[in-house]
């Protein structure tokens, strides 16, 4: 493995778990399990036991850190898939929250800073279970699973030095892919289906059924192509407690935006005001500060709009924070701003370079 890799997630891990892997000897494979492993996960038997989404993401909203308060309903479409597919994975999945967790901190701050929804993140998860070893019997290569020509159109080398397996410039590569895919069809779920079997399949599909409703036009598009959408539905619910605009078709989210608005201005505002402002400067870095907090970083968000790049631009930034978390903070704020200081370093030639 890459020694520039190893250091850099090595420092990652050092800011997100405990210190259990040391640079030099950290092995990608221990850590994310074995690809034998995995397939097991997925082919062993089963006990028949009917597992409802509807009851499952409703305990998981209950007790994870959604904290919105807006539900996004699952499509029908996909219900029977999900419950399946949760019923065959759950145990897998479940373990990933844990392991899982620096390789999902790293796609989070990637994604974000190409305006790409984070929840995207799962689509790794669906196309290589976040292995940098990953093979598909068609030469897709990494955790994201891209072509070769693909990889090369998105400044990745490959053969002999493939950067496909490469975490950072795989992610950053896949992340301008879903962005400018997402220029093109302004719907995620219509990226995920572009990603998958290429913008010709999905045009096609889009002629033939006189729509952009992925639901209208999944059966014009391969088996594979259909399921893989829906799959990534799973384990986005899954993993969320919920949906998001990643779930959501163009005119969903539309919908959604529209008959929540004014229920989001009045929550927030009732939130906000039960929080407590705290002005910091420097480094401070968000995804730091709340995976320190035990934060959902959607809801830090939520609360300090802009708060990264505020400081990246040397600005006093007020920050609200719940008293609870408050009080976490003041007493770790030291802590807190060193790592957001070393993860800065370690990711400062790592971040999306602009074409000329």
């Amino acid at each position: 493995m890459k020694k520039s890799l190893q250091l850099f997630v090595g420092c990652f891990f050092i800011f997100n778990i405990n210190v259990t892997h040391c640079f030099g000897g950290f092995n990608y494979k221990s850590q994310l399990i074995a690809d034998t492993n995995f397939l097991d996960s997925i082919e062993r038997t089963v006990t028949n036991v009917a597992i409802d989404s509807s009851k499952v993401f409703t305990s998981l909203i209950a007790s994870s850190n959604n904290q919105n308060g807006y539900n996004v309903s699952l499509n029908p479409e996909a219900k029977l898939f999900v419950d399946q597919y949760i019923h065959t994975h759950a145990d897998y999945l479940n373990n990933m929250k844990v392991w899982g967790k620096p390789y999902f901190d790293l796609y989070d701050k990637i994604l974000s800073a190409y305006g790409v929804p984070v929840q995207l993140k799962y689509l790794s998860v669906i196309e290589s279970s976040l292995s940098s070893t990953a093979i598909s019997w068609a030469g897709a290569v990494g955790p994201w699973q891209m072509m070769s020509e693909a990889a090369r159109e998105y400044g990745l080398r490959t053969g002999n030095y493939d950067d496909r397996y490469d975490y950072v410039k795989s992610t950053n590569a896949a992340a301008r892919m879903l962005s400018t895919l997402y220029s093109t069809y302004k719907d995620w779920l219509l990226v995920i289906a572009a990603y998958n079997c290429g913008t010709a399949n999905v045009n096609r599909a889009i002629t033939k059924a006189h729509s952009t409703n992925f639901w209208r036009i999944q059966y014009y598009l391969p088996e594979e192509t259909r399921n893989h959408v829906k799959k990534f539905i799973a384990t986005h619910y899954y993993f969320e407690g919920n949906g998001s605009i990643a779930t959501l078709t163009a005119d969903e989210a539309k919908n959604y935006i529209l008959n929540n608005d004014a229920n989001k201005n009045n929550s927030y505002a009732s939130l906000i005001s039960t929080c407590t402002a705290i002005s910091v400067f420097g480094k401070y870095n968000s995804v730091v500060i709340a995976n320190t907090l035990g934060m959902d970083i959607s809801m830090f968000n939520q609360l300090n709009t802009g708060f990264d790049d505020a400081l990246t631009k040397g600005l006093i930034y007020t920050m609200h924070l719940p008293a609870d978390k408050a009080a976490l903070f003041q007493a770790k704020k030291i802590l807190i701003l060193k790592q957001s200081v070393e993860l800065f370093l370690s990711s400062a030639n790592t971040l999306p370079v602009q074409n000329k």
